[in-house]
């Protein structure tokens, strides 16, 4: 019932994660006990080591080194799970050459059959690296790997949260905190600051007491959210893109009653209204709707993508950088995608390491719309990584400068690091 490379993994006497699961063994084994290249590309990986970063979130990072001296770095979603699921899956990488990072990827998947979305992210972070190791083994930055680039700028949008409110309003009337004033100030702040684009959270409380079960908005709740679009849009008008954030939190009609309430805004989207499970709400949402929904961060691997696009459930996809399965799973996805018309706003909640990998997708993709950036409350989130070529910081004036360094082009900031450096972590760099 194992899978016929015949290793078993021991360590901390986990289970196997590669016992499929239907109890049955895969027809092909993507490992391979050599390859046939000249010396100088026959490569091998010989071990992976993870650290967690205390960010506004906890940036799982994954350093994949190599025989050749050289090494790389990824990013993981979801830091703690992923980064145990990456340190695990080692074990059967030991001797690969991270140039296949197509067969490497694929080896995963099939010897850890049904890990879901945090396997999907710690695989992520491990095929990043093999890009980043590939790019500095070529010489050449890792949007070449990925079929060259059609842009040099990466437009950013910034997640602007619940106006000047990022703390909970427990001890408030939410609507004392969550203002039109206060998301108007925020909007105006974060357009002086150089961004074309920002997104708001619109799932924020209305009411002292709310039931958050029910999902459903009364007439005060919505004419709540509206009021505070219209603030925003009346401080900074319509030359700006502006998002709204519902994080899957509303019943279907009440969705489509908020919905149309704002079409008058002429939003660039609104996301995730309702619960990512309900994919039949999802739908009948976005058809109802004159304007663009979005959806997708909770989505991995291009067929999910393609199953979304083929029902009507989106009209912007938004894969997750650091979660969706990879750089080429990425470009897959963007193609697919493609096919049925439809643009890509990465979902991007990471450190400057994987927003630079973000950006170096996103270079290498025709449909990109825009990246989103979580981390406006962080003030040293520019200083983590430095580039390798050039100066200048990762992020300026609401554009990233695709780097043009060998692999993803960037070097962790080692002081840093080990400033914000999760407790039971070793430092890696």
């Amino acid at each position: 019932m194992y899978y016929p490379t015949g290793k078993v993994m021991t360590q901390n006497d986990q289970p196997d994660y590669r016992i499929p699961q239907d109890g049955g063994v895969p027809w092909r084994d993507m490992g391979m006990e050599e390859t046939h290249r000249p010396p100088e590309r026959d490569v091998k990986i010989t071990d992976i080591k993870t650290m967690a970063i205390a960010g506004n979130f906890t940036w799982g990072i994954v350093k994949v080194e190599t025989d050749a001296g050289v090494y790389g770095l990824g990013e993981t979603f979801r830091a703690e799970a992923a980064l145990d699921m990456a340190g695990r899956v080692g074990i059967d990488l030991e001797g690969e050459n991270p140039l296949d990072t197509d067969r490497v990827r694929e080896l995963l998947e099939q010897r850890y059959t049904g890990c879901g979305r945090i396997g999907q992210a710690a695989f992520t972070a491990i095929e990043t690296a093999c890009y980043d190791i590939k790019g500095k083994l070529f010489d050449v930055p890792v949007y070449e790997l990925l079929g060259g680039k059609y842009r040099d700028e990466i437009k950013i949008y910034c997640d602007t949260h619940g106006g000047e409110s990022l703390g909970e309003a427990r001890d408030h009337d939410p609507k004392d905190v969550y203002t039109p004033e206060s998301y108007a100030r925020a909007a105006r702040e974060v357009v002086d600051e150089g961004f074309e684009a920002l997104k708001f959270d619109l799932d924020v409380p209305t009411h002292a007491s709310y039931d958050e079960a029910n999902r459903r908005m009364d007439n005060e709740a919505l004419e709540h959210k509206v009021s505070l679009v219209e603030a925003v849009r009346d401080e900074i008008g319509y030359d700006i893109d502006l998002g709204m954030d519902l994080h899957w939190n509303f019943t279907t009609e009440t969705a489509i009653r908020l919905g149309k309430k704002l079409e008058r805004f002429d939003l660039a989207w609104l996301e995730d209204p309702v619960p990512p499970e309900k994919t039949e709400s999802q739908k009948r949402v976005t058809q109802a709707l004159d304007m663009p929904v979005l959806t997708g961060e909770n989505l991995v691997k291009a067929n999910q993508f393609n199953t979304a696009a083929r029902e009507g459930m989106m009209d912007i996809a938004a894969p997750d950088i650091n979660k969706c399965g990879g750089l080429g799973e990425y470009v897959d996805i963007a193609t697919v995608c493609d096919l049925y018309g439809i643009p890509v706003a990465s979902h991007n909640i990471s450190s400057p390491l994987g927003t630079v990998a973000g950006a170096h997708v996103s270079a290498a993709i025709p449909n990109f719309l825009c990246m989103e950036w979580h981390s406006r409350d962080v003030p040293w989130w520019n200083e983590m990584c430095t580039r390798v070529e050039g100066s200048g910081p990762i992020l300026e004036d609401g554009y990233i400068d695709v780097p043009e360094g060998p692999g993803l082009g960037v070097e962790l900031n080692r002081d840093l690091c080990e400033q914000y450096l999760v407790d039971g972590y070793d430092l890696i760099i």
